[in-house]
């Protein structure tokens, strides 16, 4: 076997057994689907508006069910079939992007409609999204997690890069309605990878035992865990105050350099092409725990800053594509660390509480990151991400001091 055999071997790894390679086929046509209609929704406010902190506001209604809701979402996970809730939640998904989409191609939607839609959405997705984290564990086991975590980050960035692309010319063809319908009928794909795995390869961790407390018994294990909470609260602040790229690059593209749609779509395109190299390298030599999210969060930090200081939008696409292959280490790493060191009956709730940091995070912070856009551009908004990167990673730097023992606990001088 030659070297590359061997890196092709590791980088792959996951892919090797036949239920994984169906759930991420189902995957690739689902996910192209909501990047479409993530770009046609923020252009739909816009256009509807022409506000970024309305943007903000229907994200953050979007997110805010997870905020709330998410915990105890990790709470059903750990006590339900995570395969037949997710068949029942994407289905639901599907009919409120129906739902958007008619409205939009009949020329009826109003603000408040996305508004209400946006919070359908949430709730189901503080449900679904804790179940689909820790149903990975049951389909590779502990040997292939985090390849096989890396692996869905990179194709969620192709998709990031097709579904916006394809959404562009969707828009420019049909209308941005029927972005959504595609996005409505992209969801047969997953549920049928779903419904046609082979259930006897799967590895299902044992049910948790309905009983009270169940949610304090969670946040009192990720609290008293260091390997747990560290990489919770730096996933909390950087996906609160960084990852708000869905407000922040329509107006970096319409407002900073007067551009359109057609550079939104190309900013998030360059996203989505680094978080494919991001993923990958990963995949192949990625590590976990507080360290490797450190590095991550520093060089999160340094593309944030290059990019808000970019002279013409030529230089921000470019830069766009270090954050992608960034943001993208970043929260691969801090996903396979935590569900690596929970233990099985917690990971759907310690899995949540991720949920909660990485998309809840954004009921706060996407209008904040729309308020600081429009009070001083879009450049404000990048440069607010790479702020709440470099503060992440000084508090992780701050958790992996030595300890120095107290006086107190300083054993008697002998002699």
């Amino acid at each position: 076997m030659t070297v590359l055999d061997d890196i092709r071997g590791q980088t792959f790894a996951a892919l090797k057994g036949p239920n994984f390679r169906r759930y991420i086929s189902g995957q690739a046509v689902s996910l192209i689907g909501t990047w479409m209609q993530t770009v046609a929704q923020s252009w739909l406010v816009l256009e509807l508006t022409g506000s970024a902190t309305a943007i903000g506001v229907v994200l953050a209604l979007q997110t805010v069910p997870m905020l709330l809701l998410g915990p105890y979402g990790g709470v059903v996970a750990d006590r339900t079939d995570k395969r037949r809730l997710m068949i029942f939640l994407q289905s639901l998904m599907g009919v409120q992007a129906l739902l958007l989409g008619l409205l939009v191609v009949t020329d009826t939607v109003a603000l408040w409609h996305v508004y209400v839609l946006a919070v359908m959405l949430g709730l189901n997705q503080c449900f679904e999204n804790p179940a689909r984290q820790s149903f990975m564990l049951e389909m590779v086991g502990p040997k292939d997690l985090r390849n096989a975590v890396s692996l869905q980050s990179v194709l969620a960035s192709c998709s990031r890069m097709i579904g916006p692309a394809v959404a562009g010319i969707v828009i420019a063809a049909g209308g941005l309605g029927v972005c959504f319908l595609l996005n409505a009928a992209s969801f047969v794909a997953v549920i049928a990878s779903l419904v046609t795995l082979d259930v006897s390869k799967l590895q299902p961790s044992p049910p948790a035992a309905r009983a009270k407390g169940q949610l304090r018994e969670g946040l009192a294990y990720v609290r008293n865990d260091a390997d747990l909470a560290v990489p919770l609260l730096m996933m909390a602040l950087v996906g609160c105050l960084a990852f708000e790229f869905q407000v922040v690059l329509p107006i970096v593209a319409d407002h900073t350099f007067d551009a359109g749609a057609g550079a939104y779509g190309l900013l998030t395109a360059a996203m989505g092409a680094g978080s494919v190299v991001g993923g990958l390298v990963i995949a192949t030599w990625g590590r976990t725990g507080t360290k490797p999210l450190v590095v991550t969060a520093l060089a999160f930090a340094v593309a944030m800053g290059i990019a808000a200081a970019a002279p013409n939008l030529t230089v921000v696409i470019a830069t766009m594509v270090v954050v992608g292959a960034v943001s993208t280490a970043f929260t691969s790493t801090t996903n396979s660390t935590l569900q690596l060191a929970s233990a099985p009956t917690m990971r759907g709730r310690v899995m949540a509480l991720w949920s909660v940091a990485f998309l809840g995070s954004t009921a706060v912070g996407g209008p904040i990151a729309g308020w600081v856009c429009e009070q001083w551009g879009g450049r404000a908004g990048l440069l607010l991400g790479a702020v709440a990167c470099l503060v992440a990673a000084a508090g992780g730097v701050f958790a992996l001091r030595p300890r120095v023992p107290t006086r107190a606990a300083l054993p008697p001088a002998t002699g």
